[in-house]
């Protein structure tokens, strides 16, 4: 009887660790695709493209935790006026320019499939 809860203890811990890696996987994956997506649906500025060039990601890991930050560096400023729009000095609007959402909601969406795949739902 001992043996056997010592291979069941043993089959958990090396499926923990299987998903563990499966999901650092998804989201270093998932991150890579956010940032490819956000680049591409940047808008294209007369500046040589600073803007959309400027996008980057960051990966941090704490322990088993891991995290994929995407961020614009050049412009960081922008973000928040071209994903949602502003008012002009003069009166009148800017449209918004949805970028950033959409390519979130894309890379949540597949993170999620990643991870139900690699625990086998």
């Amino acid at each position: 009887m001992d043996d056997l809860s010592a291979q069941l203890a043993d089959m958990m811990r090396e499926y923990t660790s299987e998903v563990e890696v499966a999901v650092s996987n998804a989201i270093e994956e998932a991150g890579k695709e956010l940032l490819k997506d956000v680049k591409e649906k940047s808008p294209k500025s007369q500046d040589g493209g600073d803007y959309q060039k400027g996008w980057r990601i960051k990966i941090e890991q704490s322990g088993s935790k891991k995290t994929a930050i995407v961020y614009n560096k050049t412009r960081y400023h922008l973000t928040h006026l071209l994903e949602h729009g502003h008012a002009k000095r003069n009166g009148g609007r800017v449209n918004a320019i949805p970028h950033i959402k959409p390519a979130e909601e894309k890379a949540e969406t597949e993170l999620m499939r990643r991870i139900e795949e690699a625990i086998g739902r």
